[in-house]
């Protein structure tokens, strides 16, 4: 890491949207609100930014990354989509879904971003921010989560503060990331198959055609390099140790709560935060980033996170938990 960044923050309006598309253009870094999370920006074309953005997020550069474009036209420009892809870019775009495609050889697209692949991972994100700073830019933007690599997603721009103070240009707040889970991730190369489940839920994706899964394991293990973010062993971490589907607290833990039941020793947790008290996934979705980060803040050494079902978006939350609790 060089010198460290004066980095910047202003409130997501005309002139924040211009200052974004001035530090892209410069080769910087620039956090922004998605529907997601929030995501740091760099100009995808230009390898010497994309190397900044792995270095500030501390990212193995084996880990490719997602561009962002302002509408499906920009995105035909660098993958080629079969028919699968097609449908699923006309039901969900712009959205939370990135496509895995074979891109385009002679895209503009820098080597790097790609983790050198044949393919490449693009999404047309809806949050009107992103689309008004992509649309100012006009070219496509790697925009991985802002966050130190590894650690919790931000959904907020004081999260993206506290990992990345010194290390970026510019942070355009926009309030709290609306659904606070990355985007489902799909890969169209041969049959349509899921690589990270996300904010958007198999039961929307299933309307449209069938998925298959990615095979449980194939990502992580020593040597194996992933197709698209999200997919290491061990992601989206904090500090403290999480205890999965815990059914009691034990003496120092926080506790991570779902729905109105209670468990044995919730009292003595020294903090509780429930996702959803009333059991509504999209509620539970949208907290977890934020009350995990919540937790690791208070000091205890461990947390244990009550069980959440494994029906719609319970499926993406269990996913960024079991990673979160995966050995580092």
């Amino acid at each position: 890491m060089g010198a460290e960044l004066a980095t910047q923050v202003l409130n997501a309006d005309a002139a924040a949207i211009a200052a974004a598309a001035r530090v892209l253009a410069r080769g910087g870094l620039a956090a922004f609100p998605t529907e997601t999370v929030y995501g740091l920006g760099c100009d995808a074309c230009n390898a010497a930014a994309v190397a900044r953005l792995y270095d500030a997020k501390g990212r193995p550069s084996f880990n490719p990354l997602i561009a962002h474009v302002a509408d499906g036209v920009a995105a035909h420009r660098l993958a080629d989509f079969d028919a699968s892809a097609e449908r699923l870019a006309a039901a969900f775009w712009p959205g939370p879904l990135t496509l895995v495609l074979p891109k385009h050889a002679s895209g503009p697209v820098a080597e790097l971003a790609t983790a050198g692949l044949d393919t490449i991972a693009v999404r047309v994100p809806s949050h009107p921010v992103a689309r008004q700073i992509l649309a100012a830019f006009g070219r496509p933007v790697a925009a991985p989560s802002a966050n130190r690599s590894g650690h919790v997603s931000p959904t907020t721009a004081q999260h993206v503060l506290a990992d990345l103070r010194g290390r970026v240009d510019l942070i355009v707040d926009g309030g709290p990331a609306p659904m606070g889970l990355e985007s489902t991730i799909i890969a169209c190369i041969d049959a349509p198959t899921l690589l990270r489940p996300g904010a958007l839920s198999r039961a929307a994706i299933d309307q449209i055609l069938p998925l298959k899964d990615l095979p449980s394991g194939a990502i992580g293990e020593e040597g194996e390099v992933p197709l698209a973010p999200g997919q290491l062993a061990s992601h989206y971490a904090p500090r403290a140790r999480l205890r999965l589907n815990a059914e009691r607290v034990d003496a120092g833990e926080a506790l991570l709560a779902f729905g109105p039941a209670q468990i044995v020793g919730a009292e003595r947790a020294v903090l509780k935060l429930n996702l959803s008290p009333g059991a509504d996934l999209i509620e539970a979705a949208a907290n977890l980033f934020s009350q995990l980060r919540a937790l690791d803040a208070c000091g205890a050494s461990s947390i244990a996170v009550m069980p959440v079902p494994e029906v719609g978006l319970g499926e993406a939350i269990n996913d960024r938990l079991r990673r979160a609790a995966a050995p580092r």
